[in-house]
Formats: C-alpha cells, structure tokens, sequence
C-alpha cells in the first residue's frame, strides 16, 4: 500500500480505513489458489504459497504427499518471535516511513439482497428477545446479517445465515451491556456474577429441582439469556452434538477473556501488549468463526478439528483477524475502552500512527503463519479439513469487507453503543 501514510498520516481513523478498503496487495481471495495439488507430488501454488507464508518458523517448509486420510502430524513448535515485523511481500523490509500492506483477502461472494433478508430477520428477532430496545434502528445499520452473508459464502439459505448471525449478536451484545457500555449497564465488578449466570445458560446447568425453576426464570426474563437461549436453539437445526460443544467450549473461553478485561477496567490498569495479546487471543473471533463447517452444512471431524496443528492455525487465523476490530474500532471506542494500537501506543510511547503500523505488522505474521500451516496441513490432512481451511479463508476475507463498510464505523454513530468484539 505505497503511499497509504502521506495521504492519511493527519488522520489515523482515515489510515485504518484505507488499509482495511485497499486491496492493491490482498492475496488471493480463494486459497485454493495456493492449495491445488498440480499432480507432481506438491500443491501448484506451493511457489506463491512460499511467498505468501514468509516470517519466523516458515522457512523450512514441506510438502509431503501423504494420502488424504493420514494422520494429522504431531505439532511442531509455534513460530516465534511474535514481535517481529513481518517483510512486505514482495520486497525488503519496509522502511520505517512505510506503512504494511494488510495481509488479509477480500470477500468471496457479496450478495446484498441475501444480507438484507438476513438482517430483516435478524432485527425482528432482537426486537422479540429484547435487546437494544429503542436503538433497533441504529442496530440495523451494523449489518450483522450481511456480515455472515459475507462470512460464510459456502450457503445462500438464509435461516442457516440467520441462526449464526442470532450468535454473534449475542456475543456482541453480552460485551456492550456487560462489558463495555456503562450507558448499557455495564459495571466491571459485577462481571463474573454476570457471567456465570449467563454461562449457565449457553451451557445448561441441571439445577435441583427447587432451584430450577428461578434458573428458568433468568432463561426466559434476562435479555441476553434470552438471546442466547433462542439462537442456540436455531442453531442445533443444523449443528451436530460435537458442533454444538465446540460453540460452548469457544464461548467459555470467552467468558475468561470477558473477565479479564473487566479485572483492567476495575482497576484502573492498561496491561502490557503481552498480555493484552494473551487476551484478545481468548476474545479472538474464533466463536463466530467455529460455525463455518456448520453453516455450510457438512462436519469436520472432532480428531483433525481439536488435533494441537490444527486448532494453533485455527486460532491464529481468529487472533489476526480481530485486529481487524482493533484497527478500525479504536478511533470510535472511549478513552477507558482497550484496543492493540491503544495498548502499543501507551507501552512504547510512540505516535499513535506507528502503533497501527506495529498492529498491521503483529496481524500479518500470524496471517502469513496460518497460511503456512493450512497449506501444510491441507496436504496431509482430510478432504474434510481441506475445506474447513477454505472456509476460514473465506469467513477473513468477509469480515475485512464488513470491517470496511458496516454502519458501526461511520462517523455519525460514533456516540452509539459500541458493537466492536
């Protein structure tokens, strides 16, 4: 993106834009450009592949021919050396002054009537489970359904698309009562209580008898409780039993990472990038993200999906593309709000432009880590898990397109109940 900085080194919240919007540097959009096997033993793509996957711990990368129901290999090490600046593709390490390319493809279907139906519906159902009353109108301007539209263009049925979309607003809207939005009622010290009622619902607790019937009473009165309730049960119309415990697994994680940054805010404390990274790690967009096999309507097996090779590329995909958040979120958060060029910023005393400089360069070298792994791992893994990495591809290059466009990030409604992960 040569040139990106001296048109917008004034203006970071125009800075973030344009490197979410340029597209002049994204890889391709369908990764299994640098996946297909060309029939000689290695992927087609293994030359782009190699540099695209570029940074620590991918040099010595390999492309066994194994048949497509091997084993899984046992984990190597994960790359290391997370603060290091990743080289731009295609040319020597960028000068200072330069800002990165983002690293991230673009969407791979945008389908604009579909978004809406699924938005409509979306709307409809908030209003039945009572969040955001008296904002629906801005709440639709987020495009949560036209973000799982662009996130999962593996299925045009518009009730799958809406029971994902019902999760991530429930995800959304549990951080901006809870966590986030004082106005909402957000209090950092009643956040575990919170929480844990809450837990109690995304995954039953078989309450005695006597008390049962107030934890129903919580199901069917809290809001959120409510949405959660309702959309799990959308979902389980579609999700297999392991599919459904993969959800509550990522969204007990969560609930960790929720508690963490209400611990930040109840003292009064920024943590170091170190830990804030270890954070957004347990609040990476792996919830949304782990509905992207069910969504399209077929299982990746329990064995490849929690094997440690596969579930490290997993998660490293989830962690860099909720910086995406933190890039264009953090010119519309309030200054007690936490977010990675905020974190940078503060810890190293730099301007606020190179704290997205170093934000860019973190997300690349985990998306530049992923694609190595995926493409190791495509070899050698199932059809199956060929596909679940398709998909993951697919549901970053959605999010960047909403990132980019949805109606949260507009100047207008910056003073709205903020809906950033």
């Amino acid at each position: 993106m040569s040139g990106t900085g001296e048109r917008t080194t004034s203006d970071p919240s125009g800075l973030a834009t344009s490197l979410l919007t340029s597209m002049a540097g994204a890889p391709p959009v369908d990764l299994a450009r640098l996946l297909t096997d060309d029939g000689r033993g290695e992927p087609a793509g293994l030359a782009s592949v190699r540099r695209f996957a570029t940074g620590p711990g991918t040099a010595a990368l390999r492309f066994p021919r194994l048949p497509a129901d091997a084993a899984v290999p046992s984990p190597r090490s994960a790359p290391t050396g997370l603060g290091t600046p990743t080289p731009r593709i295609g040319s020597d390490r960028a000068e200072d002054d330069d800002m990165p390319e983002l690293f991230c493809p673009g969407p791979m279907r945008d389908d604009p009537a579909l978004g809406q139906e699924v938005d409509d519906r979306l709307v409809e159902w908030a209003e039945q489970v009572g969040i955001y009353p008296g904002r629906l109108d801005k709440f639709a301007k987020y495009g949560f359904g036209r973000l799982i539209m662009l996130a999962h263009p593996g299925t045009n049925d518009p009730d799958r698309l809406l029971a994902a979309a019902k999760c991530v607003v429930a995800e959304w809207a549990t951080d901006d009562y809870f966590i986030d939005e004082v106005e909402l009622g957000a209090d950092p010290k009643i956040v575990g209580s919170r929480l844990a009622k809450l837990h109690a619902v995304v995954d039953p607790a078989p309450l005695a008898a006597q008390y049962a019937l107030q934890l129903d009473e919580y199901r069917t009165q809290e809001p959120l409780a409510t949405a959660f309730r309702t959309a799990m049960e959308h979902l389980a119309r579609y999700a297999s039993v392991p599919q459904m415990a993969r959800f509550q697994h990522q969204m007990s994680i969560l609930f960790v990472a929720w508690n963490q940054e209400a611990d930040w805010h109840a003292n009064g404390r920024t943590p170091p990038v170190w830990e804030y990274l270890v954070q957004r790690h347990l609040n990476s967009y792996l919830p949304p993200m782990i509905l992207v096999d069910t969504v399209a309507g077929y299982e990746l097996s329990p064995t490849e999906f929690y094997h440690p090779r596969v579930r490290h590329a997993f998660t490293m995909a989830g962690d860099a593309n909720v910086l995406l958040n933190d890039l264009h979120s953090a010119d519309f958060e309030s200054e007690n709000d936490f977010n990675l060029p905020r974190v940078i910023a503060r810890e190293e005393n730099c301007s606020y432009r190179e704290a997205l400089k170093r934000t860019v360069e973190i997300h690349n070298e985990l998306m530049h880590a992923f694609v190595a792994e995926a493409a190791e791992l495509s070899a050698v893994g199932s059809p199956a898990l060929r596909r679940f990495f398709l998909d993951t591809w697919a549901w970053l290059g959605g999010s960047r397109e909403w990132h980019a466009t949805t109606g949260r990030y507009q100047r207008g409604d910056v003073t709205e109940p903020s809906t950033s992960n």
